[in-house]
């Protein structure tokens, strides 16, 4: 069948790639795996009889059609027709915390999928193909270009790591950029309690709002913050840093602390 680019869909076709990000992701026999856009099965067949159980998520009719007809016998297997974007992964397996996550994200909702499957309960390993670019704004040093609120959103919570680059002529279609598939592991234990998590959210998204202005600004004038001026120097001991600083100097760390220590201010 031929891909359709309203659901963002870049078939993965090189065997050799395909047996890579299966054997990266270590399956256990007393693993459960959950693989995101299953599709024509391209890593759904070197998955197959790996795991304890394996769940196949595809949105596409024909395709999830598809993966019932060749795999929804088996009693490992489970397809679930619907979006990835909208499955609870609760409802999925018994023990979720324990769960391992695998797949070629598409690119038009990459961003968005990654912080649903990194809300809680989060599995215990994430491995996905994300496009070149993303991948490097997620890895992405403080004080660099790439860095934003998307490196501090992820890395607040989970340890991340590049695992291998694929080129584009490993597609077809051929898309127009280069992929990088990346390890995600969640804290465990978490690192941050759901209200920390949820300050963090809020300070990250007004400072990277106003990415060019200096800290001490954004503190003061941002309506989702709101500093008062004489709070101000007890935020710059909590970071270990002047607030004349540009807000992507500030590793995930440092923001943890700014938000900790807003939310003591009150």
């Amino acid at each position: 069948m031929r891909a359709k680019k309203s659901l963002g869909q870049n078939f993965l076709v090189d065997a050799n790639f395909q047996r890579k990000i299966v054997n990266a992701l270590d399956i256990g026999p007393d693993d459960e795996v959950l693989e995101i856009g299953s599709g024509r099965g391209a890593l759904t067949r070197h998955l197959i009889g790996k795991p304890k159980k394996l769940v196949l998520v595809e949105l596409d009719d024909q395709l999830a059609a598809d993966l019932v007809e060749r795999w929804g016998a088996r009693e490992d297997t489970v397809v679930v027709h619907a979006d990835a974007l909208e499955i609870e992964l609760a409802s999925l397996v018994e023990h979720p915390e324990r769960l391992k996550v695998v797949g070629n994200i598409p690119y038009n909702i990459t961003s968005p999928l990654l912080f649903h499957l990194l809300e809680r309960p989060r599995p215990a390993e994430i491995l996905v193909m994300v496009q070149r670019e993303v991948a490097e704004r997620i890895l992405a040093a403080p004080d660099t270009a790439e860095y934003g609120a998307l490196a501090v959103g992820v890395r607040s919570v989970a340890d991340v790591e590049k695992v291998l680059n694929v080129p584009r002529k490993a597609f077809r279609p051929v898309p127009g950029v280069d992929s990088t598939v990346i390890r995600i592991r969640p804290h465990a234990p978490a690192r941050l309690s759901p209200d920390e998590e949820a300050d963090l959210r809020i300070v990250v998204r007004a400072a990277f709002q106003w990415r060019r202005k200096q800290l001490q600004k954004i503190l003061r004038d941002h309506p989702d913050l709101a500093v008062e001026r004489e709070d101000l120097g007890p935020l710059a001991v909590a970071i270990g840093a002047e607030l004349t600083v540009r807000p992507e100097v500030l590793s995930s760390d440092a923001f943890i602390a700014l938000s900790r220590a807003l939310r003591a201010q009150g």
